[in-house]
């Protein structure tokens, strides 16, 4: 492990697969990370082990539920009390949900725990990051089938029954789509704003709880990226020095991938940015 120094790093769903393994490597360079989890008890198991793996006694954990907007002002006004600058964030937790589920705010939960609560985190923490500050969005391959029914995105996921691939699809594109627009819109600030799609990543978000599961896992299981591969762009994005003078990026196996025009200048974009704000301006 570096020195530590005093920068922090807020990783969200940082005792899963995935958030396992970025948390490492952030711990292992040095930083003081906090562990933004749902389930605190489950998270403070991880955070011992880490701590003792990795050498780096600057490990919290701190609750939050990304399904609620009042449990994600919450989590982001500690962090605002503190004053400390915040250098890394990492919106990694993510859900795919079995079956249709409407929060307390009125959302469909995958567009709440994907997308709605990691955009009202990262706006709330703006005004702890400046020049240098990194945020990292976890996206995925399926932001290409994704599609945006307004307001039915929000309500339902999509426009017709409840159908968990197409929704989850939904929220990553809308993760995409928000990162592309933040990063334009905060780079004068010099904050850099990227998306790591991880590829298929063997976690418990790809079961399907349904009957060939055991056959999937037989049959594709193998050829799926484990944990540590699949985290491996978000921790280069967070990093590297290389990634850090690229902003508002798509990023596969570590390495930036050309998103065509459509996606860039996506006719949505501005409507999707103006439609989320309305959504979260009680809590900004």
């Amino acid at each position: 492990m570096k020195n530590l120094t005093n920068k922090l790093a807020i990783v969200t769903g940082a005792d899963g697969g995935m958030g396992t393994e970025i948390t490492r490597a952030v711990a292992l360079a040095g930083y003081h990370v906090v562990m933004a989890c749902l389930d605190p008890e489950k998270a403070e198991r991880k955070r011992q082990q880490l701590m003792r793996e990795t050498g780096n006694p600057a490990l919290e954990v701190i609750g939050i539920d990304l399904s609620s907007l009042a449990s994600v002002a919450a989590f982001a006004d500690t962090m605002v009390k503190r004053g400390t600058p915040v250098s890394l964030l990492m919106n990694n937790a993510g859900t795919m949900e079995t079956g249709l589920h409407i929060t307390e705010d009125g959302l469909e939960r995958t567009v709440s725990v994907n997308y709605v609560g990691p955009y009202l985190l990262t706006r709330k923490l703006l005004p702890l990051m400046g020049q240098g500050s990194r945020i990292v969005s976890m996206v995925s391959c399926t932001y290409a089938i994704g599609r945006l029914d307004f307001p039915d995105f929000f309500l339902r996921g999509r426009r017709g029954n409840f159908w968990r691939i197409p929704i989850y699809s939904n929220t990553k594109l809308a993760l995409t789509l928000f990162t592309i627009d933040l990063a334009r819109r905060v780079e004068d600030r010099g904050i850099v704003v990227n998306a790591a799609d991880p590829g298929i990543v063997s976690t418990d978000i790809i079961t399907m709880h349904m009957w060939f599961d055991p056959l999937t896992d037989i049959l594709f299981r193998p050829f799926i990226r484990t944990p540590r591969k699949g985290a491996a762009t978000a921790v280069s994005l967070l990093l590297d020095e290389e990634a850090g003078r690229r902003t508002g990026t798509l990023n596969v196996s570590s390495h930036p991938k050309q998103l065509s025009e459509k996606y860039i200048h996506h006719p949505q974009m501005a409507e999707l940015w103006e439609r989320t704000e309305r959504i979260v301006s009680p809590w900004l």
